[in-house]
């Protein structure tokens, strides 16, 4: 009898055991690792939600510096035509002030010729007048004109 009643006593003992650990212990315990899985689940959308944001926002700096290349790329473009363009406005300034000067030139070659051609005239009159002058003042024979002419002309060439 001993044993059975030892077995009952431990049977009993083991019964309030139990009872105590499935009252006061089991439940803290099932509390804390419910909290636990219950942080680890948290964690875990946390961090698929962060990853999710990290996505999206390498998304949006991909979709941001191609923007920004693609406006730098416009504003290359535009400052390269409108380089050309002010290339071609210097050229054809460049053109159009060459062509007038060389007009002006070209008139100013015209009255200066011009000018030289009166002036010559009237030289080639004046000598023509006082050569005509010596000739009458003088005997009229062949050798003393041609004599008056070489020093007129001589005359005329040291001038």
């Amino acid at each position: 009898m001993n044993i059975n009643l030892t077995l009952i006593g431990q049977m009993i003992t083991f019964l309030v055991f139990v009872i105590f650990t499935m009252k006061y212990v089991w439940p803290p315990m099932t509390k804390a690792l419910r909290e636990r899985q219950k942080r680890i689940a948290e964690g875990l959308a946390d961090a698929d939600r962060g990853k999710h944001e990290l996505e999206l926002a390498q998304h949006k700096s991909m979709e941001i510096l191609r923007d920004a290349k693609l406006q730098a790329a416009k504003l290359i473009e535009d400052a390269n035509i409108r380089a050309l363009h002010l290339v071609e406005e210097s050229k054809e300034q460049a053109r159009e002030e060459s062509a007038r000067i060389l007009k002006h030139a070209q008139e100013e070659i015209v009255i200066e010729r011009s000018q030289a051609r009166e002036s010559l005239r009237q030289e080639i009159a004046g000598l023509a007048v006082m050569a005509a002058g010596k000739v009458l003042d003088n005997e009229v024979n062949e050798a003393s004109n041609s004599a008056i002419l070489d020093k007129l002309i001589a005359e005329v060439a040291s001038e």
